[in-house]
């Protein structure tokens, strides 16, 4: 049954299609494939129903090469991981893909420059615009028209250098033609001329198509780009006189402020009573500015007034009834900190290095590994040391403890609500170090420990332990001489989506801090990283998160803002507001979670205006000045070159004396790959692997047995049979070995708690008990 034709578009459209014999094995030799050529991809079918459904195959144009092998065959590769070897129906069809192919290939590559060079991937194309949206209707209208433009202007280019390539392979031709005398090799050469002049002209006339689309498109859009042009005219127009009106309003406001302030300072009695008329003139007039704001967030903050400064020194009842009384020591001062604490400048009484070898530029191509995993397990996916970085996942926990400083003020605060604003900032600092950090560390090996010892510098002890393997968890304690425990236990589950990947920390952090016993938890957000197929990849941070005191009740809700490319609104933003427990804000914070964060302390608040998208009212904080709580840590020199590895990332795989046979230090491959030796790395992993899958099997087989001789032992009565925890015994009888598991008494989850026994284990040199993982 014959197929119907279909239609072939000019090659300088945007989509080619059309049916073309693709070499399959040795066997089956050629079959006819459908292929789809489309924003710089290559894809192909076994039949246009298949379209919907089902890809065979698909190759980026970008960094791909194209060769013609004869009249009718040609080779599309894109460096040995993608090859195809194709062949038209004649030799016509054939120039009409090489062509196509080349014009899609040069925007491609193009695309993939300005990618590069700006930083951020998006569409080209404009998003869709609501009518009757003024101005900014028409200009995204413009400049969507533009873009098109543009985009026939480079496609005309790209065809003049096609013609100008194509005519100098037939002048030359001809050339020779000229030459040759009446032999037997004219009739090759004539064949050879009569071959280009037709790849010339079908090269003309694309150009000719294209020259005729972009007309086109210019003569449609000239009336819409002079309606537009006068559409903003006439804005501008409207907005100057609408910023002379609010001119003449602020100099209205500021008279009748004055006013109010003279009367005021004329009658205390009547000033300590409440704020004159002026002043609730003055403060509704801001409210009604703040709720028009177009994309506002949950809530608003403004100055809060400056009698606010003046009274919050003295005893007026009437203020003081309005605060509450933990927070009258803050007014405008930072926040507090215990006057006889040492200096928190402490020399390191060892000199950790400040750089690792730099970076191999080795390249690799993702897609051709990352294309049959797609809705796996990350963690199950074999993947080269190509993208890691050389430090394990439990190193990356403990970068958490970048900015320990933090939960050092946080213990040396008098109040609860003042050390939630350190606690808060603190679990939004350890993103800060995620922001270039692409690579993926190193999985644990089951049983992998690693120390973090800076009690004389810094005076804290972190251990890590990898106490699973599938789920991925791992377990992590930290004692600091300063008052304050933190401890989680992290599994991470992740999702490969395509285009981007998806990262999902499950488990809860604590926070105990000796003073006072306050005991803090939260969790993490989802890690979002974009662009796995093509263009640069970055990180993103989204979701919320709950600080919550277990001993007081007070609470610390954070919105980590996922990024937006039509959000007018900073990107990585973060913002939060301080609660105790009856739900009263005291604090709100805000910021970014790659660069700083701020406070700012709570004197008033009310119910704003209407939400103009669910009629929700916004709530209006009157704040003192913002005051910093955290800023991120320069990146050393040459981070670009080192992973972008911050300067306590440096030093996590330095050597240590005294280390236990299991930390992540001794790992061989992940130390090839640091010394820039990724192909040994790469044999080292495989070997690392294997003999962990072994290990494990070995494991499982000793569980079974063991099951097998107690049941032979003991008589199964009725109820065993239907006891759920019997049904659910695990095939692994591993345990961890510095770590238990133990119900955790403020969640209710199975967690793994620090027994204790590793730094005495150390001081006296004696790690009999660790297996042997390396």
């Amino acid at each position: 049954m014959s197929e119907p034709k279909t239609p072939t578009p000019t090659p300088a459209g945007d989509t080619y299609k059309g049916w073309v014999f693709k070499w399959t094995n040795y066997i089956k030799g050629y079959q006819r494939r459908w292929f789809v050529l489309s924003n710089g991809l290559l894809s192909y079918y076994r039949t246009q129903a298949e379209m919907g459904h089902t890809c065979r195959g698909t190759i980026n144009l970008a960094t791909a090469t194209i060769t013609v092998d004869d009249a009718c065959n040609f080779v599309i590769s894109n460096g040995g991981a993608q090859t195809y070897h194709l062949k038209a129906s004649c030799e016509v069809e054939r120039q009409r893909w090489i062509t196509a192919l080349e014009l899609a290939k040069a925007k491609a590559a193009r695309m993939q420059a300005e990618s590069d060079d700006s930083g951020d991937d998006f569409p080209s194309s404009s998003p869709p615009v609501a009518h009757g949206q003024g101005g900014g209707s028409q200009n995204s209208e413009v400049q969507s028209a533009l873009r098109t433009l543009g985009s026939k202007v480079e496609d005309l280019s790209t065809c003049n250098d096609l013609i100008s390539k194509h005519g100098s392979a037939l002048q030359r031709s001809l050339s020779e033609l000229d030459s040759l005398r009446l032999t037997g090799e004219a009739g090759d050469k004539i064949r050879q001329v009569t071959e280009r002049a037709t790849l010339f002209r079908i090269t003309s006339n694309a150009m000719i198509n294209a020259c005729q689309d972009f007309l086109a498109l210019a003569q449609a859009h000239s009336k819409r780009w002079q309606k537009a042009l006068q559409a903003e005219r006439d804005q501008r127009v409207r907005l100057e006189e609408t910023l002379e009106q609010l001119a003449k309003q602020h100099n209205h406001l500021e008279r009748a402020f004055r006013g109010a302030s003279q009367a005021n300072a004329s009658s205390d009695n009547k000033s300590a009573a409440g704020p004159g008329k002026g002043e609730a003139s003055d403060e509704d007039d801001d409210n009604e500015f703040f709720d028009a704001m177009e994309e506002a967030p949950e809530f608003i903050t403004v100055p809060a007034d400056p009698q606010f400064h003046k009274r919050s020194s003295s005893n007026i009842s009437g203020f003081n009834s309005e605060m509450c009384p933990d927070d009258q020591s803050l007014n405008e001062e930072p926040l507090a900190m215990n006057p006889e604490s040492p200096s928190q400048e402490l020399v390191p009484l060892k000199k950790r290095r400040t750089r690792v070898s730099d970076k191999p530029n080795y390249s690799l191509n993702l897609w051709s590994i990352m294309k049959n995993c797609i809705g796996k397990e990350l963690s199950k996916i074999p993947m080269p040391v190509n993208f890691n970085e050389p430090i394990s996942m439990l190193q990356r926990l403990s970068e958490d403890l970048e900015y320990h400083e933090l939960l050092d003020k946080a213990s040396k605060c008098q109040s609860s609500l003042e050390q939630m604003c350190y606690v808060a900032a603190f679990s939004v600092s350890s993103y800060s170090t995620t922001v270039y950090r692409t690579g993926k560390p190193f999985n644990p090996l089951l049983g992998e420990t690693y120390e973090l010892d800076r009690r004389r510098e810094s005076g804290y002890r972190s251990l890590c332990e990898q106490v699973s393997h599938h789920p991925p968890a791992a377990a992590h304690h930290v004692i600091s001489d300063r008052g304050w425990t933190l401890r989680q236990e992290i599994t991470v589950a992740s999702k490969f989506r395509g285009k981007y990947i998806s990262i999902m920390p499950l488990g809860t952090i604590h926070a105990i801090f000796e003073k006072g016993n306050n005991h803090y938890t939260w969790r993490k957000v989802t890690t979002t990283v974009h662009n796995i197929i093509v263009g640069k990849l970055w990180i993103d941070q989204s979701g919320e998160i709950d600080v919550v005191n277990h001993t007081t009740g007070d609470r610390c809700h954070l919105k980590f803002a996922p990024y937006s490319y039509f959000s007018r609104d900073v990107a990585r933003k973060v913002t939060g507001v301080v609660m105790d427990k009856d739900g009263k804000a005291h604090y709100v914070l805000s910021g970014t979670w790659d660069e700083k964060m701020e406070f700012s302390r709570v004197m008033q608040s009310s119910r704003g205006g209407e939400n103009g998208t669910e009629g929700k009212q916004k709530t209006v904080y009157q704040t003192l000045k913002a005051r910093e709580v955290w800023r991120r840590n320069p990146l050393p020199e040459g981070a670009e070159t080192m992973y972008y590895f911050t300067s306590l990332a440096l030093t996590l795989n330095e050597s240590e004396e005294g280390m236990a046979p299991t930390d992540s230090r001794w790992r061989p491959d992940q130390r090839l790959m640091e010394d820039g030796r990724w192909d040994e790395a790469n044999s080292e992993k495989q070997r690392l692997e294997e003999k962990q899958r072994s290990v494990r099997r070995e494991r499982e087989r000793e569980a079974a047995s063991q099951r097998t001789s107690s049941q032979s032992e003991e008589a199964v009565d009725e109820d065993s049979l239907t006891d759920p925890s019997l049904k659910s015994a695990p095939h692994d009888n591993y345990q961890a070995l510095w770590f238990e598991r133990c119900e955790d008494q403020i969640t209710g989850e199975q967690i793994h708690i620090y027994k204790g026994g590793y730094w005495e284990a150390k001081d006296r040199g004696s790690w009999e008990g660790c297996p042997d993982i390396f």
